[in-house]
């Protein structure tokens, strides 16, 4: 097998959980403060700084495969195939990002090359870091059941950081009312909050994974167009893709328009409106162990059916609110949550099980290559999400705010595409990502004759 057989320990869950904390609290800070920090404290040309926001995104998004292939390839005695880039990316990933809270010229030609260099730096060792990070589910255990619950603790650790990120840059708000030395602290403080919980992990899961890695030194060496045709040609890794895909487009496109639903169609004051993203987020975090539960009596098929059900229920309710019911609003966020949880917990613990049937049919482990895809495919999708609400938004004519001034009243059509785009589109959505589950393969029986057909192939080579 390519773990130990003894159940995983709560420590080591939890040292594994704390890995997804660090890249959690940085990319939630990018994704709310990044844009405004650098146009409004750092005085960057809005152009300039959209460029910038780009190049990182396009370089992140391709260096996914790169490092992923690279990682399965990568042989050490002592630290295996994960931690060598882990511990080469920690140090890099937490300067970078701090750099990215600085303002060290006025001119507009230095601070934009001094961002892009930054910018592709931090991209780069992020991945260094946290996709060799998510592909060690597969070899901390090869539990049908202990995949699900691991993948509880480690979205557990990233939703709560996300939560953490916001009330501390609010909190931070509060007590520091120079902006550039308000983000220059916050960049520090998250610079050093984010290394640590890594090198926690690496700590922590040391062991287990040494014991797998002892076990298990399948080396791939096909060409990467090879591996590519046999990774796609595996039904249920598309199938995983499709699941993962779906999901993740709807709950993009619900976190990128909640603004816009809150204010321009509920009637909410602008500073209210992170409430309700803090519901679907505190609600997802809460029943990630409660899903985790059900799995290990019902499998991961029905504990995605029924989140998702939920989740569709949400959404398809968002369209029919009217301006004022805000009460209704907190509750179809809560509702939400339930089903969001699903949409962290299920997928990334059913692609550990795809990397083991793609072991049986090639004789090679490739967990980088299959983690590095379905990251590409999580930043895709946040690509597809802004790209698209964007243009639909500007094609119905939606009315821009003025720093300082009351939220404009936006034209009908405006407001159709929000209401269109939180709730019927999501609800598509989620509802293909139901008969893509359906369409899955590999329940908990079909893993378990996958392992005995390992054990006894590995048994048969050994003697």
């Amino acid at each position: 097998m390519t773990a130990s057989p003894r159940p995983l320990a709560l420590s080591e869950k939890l040292a594994f959980g704390a890995g997804d904390l660090g890249t959690a609290m940085t990319a939630n800070l990018q994704i709310f403060s990044l844009l405004f920090f650098m146009t409004t404290v750092a005085g960057l040309n809005p152009a300039l700084a959209g460029y910038v926001m780009l190049a990182g995104k396009a370089w992140d998004a391709i260096n996914d495969p790169m490092i992923g292939l690279l990682s399965d390839r990568t042989r050490s005695r002592k630290w295996g195939r994960r931690y060598p880039w882990m511990l080469w990316g920690v140090f890099p990933f937490g300067l970078s990002f701090f750099l990215l809270w600085v303002v060290p010229f006025k001119e507009q030609t230095p601070l934009f090359l001094f961002y892009v260099v930054v910018a592709l730096v931090f991209n780069t060792a992020y991945t260094m870091v946290n996709l060799p990070y998510s592909a060690l589910t597969a070899e901390m255990t090869s539990d049908y059941d202990e995949r699900t619950s691991l993948n509880g603790f480690r979205f557990t650790f990233s939703i709560g950081g996300s939560i953490f990120s916001l009330i501390a840059l609010g909190v931070a708000s509060h007590l520091i009312s120079d902006q550039r030395q308000l983000y220059f602290v916050i960049g520090l403080l998250f610079a050093i909050l984010s290394v640590l919980p890594i090198f926690w992990c690496i700590w922590g899961t040391y062991g287990r994974t040494r014991q797998a890695a002892l076990v298990s030194e399948t080396h791939c060496d096909m060409p990467l167009r090879q591996q590519l045709h046999v990774a796609f040609s595996n039904r249920p890794f598309l199938l995983v893709i499709g699941i993962y895909l779906c999901s993740w487009l709807a709950l993009q496109l619900t976190a990128t328009v909640i603004p816009y639903y809150a204010v321009s169609w509920m009637g909410m004051k602008t500073a209210d409106w992170p409430t309700v993203a803090l519901a679907v987020q505190a609600t997802a975090m809460l029943t990630l162990f409660v899903w985790g539960w059900v799995s290990a009596r019902l499998g991961k098929r029905i504990v995605y059916f029924l989140g998702a059900t939920l989740w569709i229920m949400a959404q398809a309710g968002l369209f029919f609110l009217q301006p004022g019911q805000t009460s209704f609003l907190y509750g179809l966020a809560i509702l939400a949550g339930c089903g969001v949880s699903t949409a962290y917990l299920v997928p990334w613990s059913m692609l550990p099980d795809v990397v083991d049937l793609d072991e049986l049919n090639t004789g090679h482990r490739r967990e980088g290559l299959f983690y590095a895809f379905m990251v590409f495919l999580q930043k895709l999708g946040l690509a597809l999400a802004l790209a698209g609400l964007g243009q639909a938004l500007d094609w119905a004519g939606f009315v821009k705010s003025q720093a300082g001034e009351a939220a404009p009243v936006q034209p009908e059509a405006a407001l159709m595409v929000i209401r269109w785009a939180i709730g019927p589109l999501p609800t598509l959505l989620l509802a293909a990502g139901l008969v893509l589950a359906y369409l899955y393969p590999i329940s908990r029986s079909v893993h378990a004759s996958i392992l005995l057909q390992l054990a006894e192939r590995k048994a048969s080579a050994s003697t």
